[in-house]
């Protein structure tokens, strides 16, 4: 018996540390992207699939994670087009679809906060920054009916209290101190 709980606990500290490592990466990969000039451009385009993505000088928000997953070897566009055209009704219709869109249905904050609750750890929202970790996903309530999300990363607040985030809203792909400014509305780990 003892055995056996040392191989688990083992077993769940492996994942633990694997998590952790991931969530580096992440991090670094959204660093690495606010190196890169884009402009804010929330055009419709037809792009490539699986793989696709909008002119590297273009994006939004969603294209943050969009490029920070797909520098880790993830294809947010194949994987919430695949999950969506399964699963359709289980996503938001804001937008009037009768079926799926894989040129834009990953470019959408609701979306992508769907994908992340059903495949990834939801995470409690609070206002404690110590519930916060590099590699989080974070989506938040603008007003007006806007939602916006981005990447935590190790970098913290000049107080040290909070972790800060890369995110595009509307001035490029950028690091804030922004985690508590808006009404946060999702909070997720991607993968589990």
């Amino acid at each position: 018996m003892k055995y056996a709980v040392t191989i688990l606990l083992s077993f769940v500290f492996s994942l633990g540390r694997a998590q952790d490592s991931f969530s580096k990466k992440l991090s670094d990969a959204a660093v690495e992207l606010t190196s890169h000039k884009v402009q804010y451009d929330p055009t419709y385009f037809s792009i490539p699939y699986p793989n696709g993505d909008v002119p590297s000088d273009k994006g939004v928000c969603t294209d943050v994670i969009i490029r920070a997953y797909r520098k880790l070897g993830i294809d947010l566009q194949k994987e919430v087009h695949e999950d969506m055209s399964k699963n359709f009704s289980l996503y938001p219709n804001h937008w009037g679809l009768k079926k799926t869109d894989r040129n834009i249905d990953h470019r959408r904050v609701p979306n992508l906060m769907v994908y992340f609750s059903r495949y990834g750890t939801v995470k409690k929202k609070s206002l404690n920054p110590k519930d916060y970790s590099a590699g989080d996903v974070v989506a938040w309530d603008l007003g007006g009916g806007t939602t916006h999300i981005g990447i935590l990363i190790e970098k913290r607040s000049s107080d040290g209290i909070r972790p800060l985030v890369v995110h595009n809203i509307g001035r490029g792909q950028e690091i804030s101190d922004c985690l508590f400014d808006y009404k946060i509305i999702g909070h997720y780990s991607y993968p589990k």
